[in-house]
């Protein structure tokens, strides 16, 4: 019964996960213009906030999220700005892996730093994901079993999924590119930059369900 519960999750975890949504979006854009092992960084960021964002759930901050308005706002409009500003970056960018605005003078180090915290930013300041997992994880728990443990299962099910469908998003970005070369970089970072615009105008109109 409890392999059955954690497939059910597993299934339904990527589907939601495949659907482009802001890291995955990042993930595309990362893998097309610095590789797939640097785009691993920002992988790991979102990985991360996976993690966050179960335990926070599963400490009962998805409920406090759903029941006020006010730390609603505050989190959901944080996301917003932050995706608005990361699709501005990518639609004023020059469509290079050389001379990308996330580099800072070349440095690998800060570069990287730069990819990882894009994308655990945009995942922990994302009201949805709060609310999602605060709707979703509670179907595949038992009520009568230690719940910790289940929390740890699901979250290391749901971060390794997420990773996998990332990892493909970068991979796939990285030989797009070589095919498509300069131009190619160019008009993927314009439609990742609209994606992520589009996608922050999505959350500035999304409401709690009891708002």
């Amino acid at each position: 019964m409890v392999e059955f519960a954690v497939l059910g999750f597993a299934v339904v975890a990527f589907v939601g996960i495949a659907t482009p949504g802001p890291t995955v979006l990042l993930a595309l854009s990362n893998g097309s213009r610095f590789g797939v092992g640097r785009a691993s960084y920002g992988m790991i960021g979102a990985v991360l906030s996976d993690f966050l964002l179960i335990g926070a759930v599963a400490l009962g901050l998805g409920a406090l999220l759903a029941a006020s308005e006010f730390w609603f706002g505050i989190v959901k409009w944080v996301g917003v700005v932050y995706l608005a500003y990361l699709g501005i970056l990518l639609l004023r960018s020059r469509g290079t892996i050389e001379q990308s605005l996330w580099a800072t003078n070349d440095n690998r180090k800060a570069s990287a730093r730069s990819i990882f915290l894009r994308s655990f930013l945009v995942a922990v300041t994302n009201p949805k994901g709060y609310l999602f997992f605060s709707a979703f994880l509670p179907q595949f728990i038992n009520p009568s079993a230690p719940q910790v443990q289940q929390y740890i299962v699901l979250a290391l099910v749901f971060a390794a999924i997420d990773f996998a469908v990332m990892f493909g998003y970068a991979l796939f970005g990285s030989q797009a590119i070589r095919v498509l070369r300069e131009s190619g970089a160019l008009w993927l970072d314009r439609i990742c930059g609209g994606m992520l615009i589009a996608l922050a105008a999505s959350l500035a109109l999304f409401r709690r369900a009891n708002a």
